[in-house]
């Protein structure tokens, strides 16, 4: 089995990949571990809606709900509403990944793909001490699928980076681990998106509840590895959130995960092989969303890796216009929201109370995150001045 291009992993990030690099007229094989591409769910869906539309033309199918806005709720309960625009690209729409990500693995299939599931990939394989493509598992076959380049797509706990020597490792601070229910409830407003902080509910993180139409949502949160006492610490504090916010609520569906919340890597590249997604650690370190980052860098990935294999040069000095060409634009943001989160982790549920009311009377429906982090830095100089580096 020979191709030119080895995509590992079909979510968002490895189906855009392999789209472009197919529409380029390159043979190109995408790999996925599971049976079922998008299942389980892996994230709490929601996306924004200028994010998404820049990417692909929206399919109503994939979308569970249209969203008017968020509300955000400081540990005592005082609540702020930000509009869908200014969400911090966190809201807009709720997808049904299920759906979604299928569709988007089909649309690389047509464009002349090759999609194989169920199909694990267990190593590099090397050829006069270059990446020549990978040994792969399926059905509990063991086989050997040749390509010059090979895009590691495969999430969190992506082994391709490691195979190839690119350090991925993450650090108990940055990494954070998640459960989440899909929860009927008669009290779930179908027009926001709800985020709950504190150190109580979601130690380093967020809880949330995202809609998903006729009284579904996706409940779920975050506890940050360095403030976690054990693994099931997520579940347990979802399971209190339940009782306090959602009584009633009839839990259908549960998922758990881990999501970077970490610097980008300095490398992304490196002989042979490129990295996408949350494999590159591309999600937002603020808010953890990974959706739209993952597709714009296997987009930009695709392209950079046709125009290699055209030239027949897979050395990292050629791929490296993939990480320039992602990090121009979504570097330096990244940066921020990642100094952002390391200093918003050392407040006490005091501090978040005090920073929420004291936007009580500002209109922070209008606001976008920087104008709400200077009206914040203004009416809280003494708390935010560590901040003044990033905001200004």
């Amino acid at each position: 089995m020979k191709y030119d291009v080895l995509v590992v992993g079909a979510g968002p990030a490895g189906s855009m990949a392999a789209k472009t690099l197919a529409e380029a007229g390159l043979s190109v094989v995408m790999l996925e571990k599971r049976q079922e591409i998008g299942d389980p769910v892996r994230c709490a869906e929601a996306v924004s809606k200028r994010g998404l539309k820049d990417l692909v033309e929206v399919d109503p199918r994939w979308i569970a709900a249209d969203l008017k806005g968020s509300r955000v709720f400081s540990p005592d309960g005082a609540s702020i509403v930000l509009s869908e625009e200014q969400s911090g690209g966190k809201t807009g729409y709720v997808l049904e990944r299920k759906i979604f990500d299928r569709t988007l693995a089909m649309e690389a299939a047509c464009a002349g793909a090759e999609v194989m599931v169920k199909t694990r990939a267990q190593g590099l394989l090397k050829r006069d001490g270059k990446i020549c493509g990978v040994s792969a598992i399926r059905s509990g076959d063991t086989f050997q699928i040749e390509a010059p380049l090979v895009i590691g797509a495969d999430g969190i706990e992506s082994k391709v980076g490691r195979w190839a020597g690119i350090d991925t490792t993450l650090k108990p601070k940055d990494i954070s681990t998640c459960a989440q229910f899909l929860v009927k409830d008669e009290s779930i407003d179908s027009n926001y998106c709800e985020f709950y902080f504190g150190n109580k509910i979601a130690p380093g993180a967020y809880a949330w509840i995202f809609p998903k139409g006729e009284k579904v949502a996706n409940v779920g949160l975050g506890v940050l590895g360095s403030r976690s006492s054990g693994i099931g610490e997520p579940l347990r504090l979802l399971q209190e959130f339940m009782k306090s916010h959602l009584p009633k609520g009839k839990v259908v569906e549960m998922d758990v995960g881990g999501v970077p919340v970490a610097p980008q890597l300095e490398a992304m590249t490196t002989d042979g092989v490129m990295l996408v997604g949350d494999a590159a650690h591309q999600s937002d370190p603020l808010t953890g969303g990974g959706i739209i980052t993952g597709m714009t860098a296997g987009v930009i990935a695709g392209e950079v890796a046709a125009d290699a294999i055209s030239r027949g040069d897979v050395k990292r000095a050629s791929l490296r216009d993939y990480e320039d060409r992602w990090k121009e634009p979504n570097g330096n943001k990244l940066q921020r929201h990642y100094d952002l989160k390391e200093f918003f982790i050392g407040l006490t549920d005091e501090d978040l109370n005090n920073l929420l009311h004291s936007l009580t009377n500002e209109d922070t429906v209008k606001m976008d995150l920087r104008d709400m982090l200077k009206s914040l830095l203004k009416l809280n100089p003494k708390l935010l001045w560590g901040l003044r580096h990033v905001i200004f």
